[in-house]
């Protein structure tokens, strides 16, 4: 049977040697961003990690074909194309149509996983939408983190969301949630939120050692590394509150439900606040690429060891 998916040469000789590799979705490029900030973002994210020394594995199905690592031109697709929004359960349909798709945090965990790769750095996580009790919408991030051995670096989740159902659901599915520098949980475009959580690091070394401590215990699930947007980068947090509470009646009135909803609210938001809340987004995603390149280099240096 051929493989299921594809790797890039400099992801394939980084996993033969062990360098430091982290993964990067799609999904915040062709859905989280506008054109064509969305393009150069894509590439300073990769440009972040090459000058740390760390292999950059873009992630995104083209043509049916799952792509770990994307070469110039797949990084340029996934900025201009118009990509469907690929969660797991989209694989093997976009695979089996020969159709092309943006990898979601789900998705990219999944297929990450699949090749080796162990850390993935995006903007925020997926969670239990508001009013979930009602309608049971719940992003896939959470279920498949569960059973994926992926660190993922995240400013929290986005504060559109229930932010305290999805930390009980993350202790639920037994998913290791840890604060980096902090025992505050982030909400993506603000430092802090209402949520504490019950772990903390201080260096990357430490969420090595405790990849390397769930591999050692046969653990299947990922780790949730918050890492909050440094308080001078935050977003005011009074007009955050305003334009939050503006985007939620808009989708309510929309009617929006189920995976259109993050997308609406997010690009509602970006205009409601003359985008400003576009520059905290790019200054969270870099701050996690960042963390996850030193997580990625210390995981490196102890499984050459």
């Amino acid at each position: 049977m051929n493989f299921p998916f594809t790797v890039s040469d400099a992801v394939a000789t980084a996993l033969e040697n062990k360098t430091p590799i982290v993964a990067l979705e799609s999904t915040i490029i062709s859905h989280g961003l506008p054109r064509p900030r969305n393009h150069e973002a894509a590439q300073e994210f990769e440009s972040i990690l090459l000058e740390a020394g760390v292999t950059p594995a873009t992630i995104a199905i083209l043509d049916g074909v799952p792509q770990i690592g994307l070469d110039a031109e797949g990084v340029r697709r996934i900025a201009e194309e118009e990509l469907v929004k690929a969660s797991v359960r989209d694989i093997p349909v976009l695979a089996a149509s020969g159709a092309s798709g943006a990898t979601t945090v789900a998705a990219t965990a999944h297929l990450a996983s699949l090749a080796g790769v162990r850390v993935f750095a995006t903007g925020g996580l997926g969670g239990v939408h508001r009013g979930a009790n009602l309608t049971f919408d719940e992003s896939a991030d959470l279920s498949t983190i569960a059973v994926t051995p992926v660190t993922v670096v995240c400013a929290g989740v986005k504060s559109v969301l229930d932010i305290a159902a999805t930390l009980e659901r993350l202790e639920t599915l037994s998913v290791p949630v840890v604060g980096y520098r902090t025992n505050i949980f982030p909400s993506f475009w603000l430092t802090e939120s209402a949520h504490t959580i019950d772990w903390s690091v201080d260096s990357a070394a430490q969420v090595a050692a405790i990849m390397r401590s769930q591999d050692a215990l046969g653990h299947g699930q990922g780790i949730v590394v918050a890492n909050p947007i440094p308080l001078e980068q935050q977003w005011d947090p009074t007009e955050h509150d305003r334009v939050l509470l503006e985007a939620l009646a808009a989708a309510d009135e929309a009617g929006m439900h189920g995976k259109a909803v993050t997308p609406f609210l997010l690009g509602y938001i970006v205009n409601a606040s003359d985008g400003r809340s576009l520059e905290v987004n790019l200054d969270l995603a870099r701050n996690n690429v960042r963390l996850a390149a030193s997580i990625a280099t210390e995981w490196s240096a102890l499984q050459r060891a």
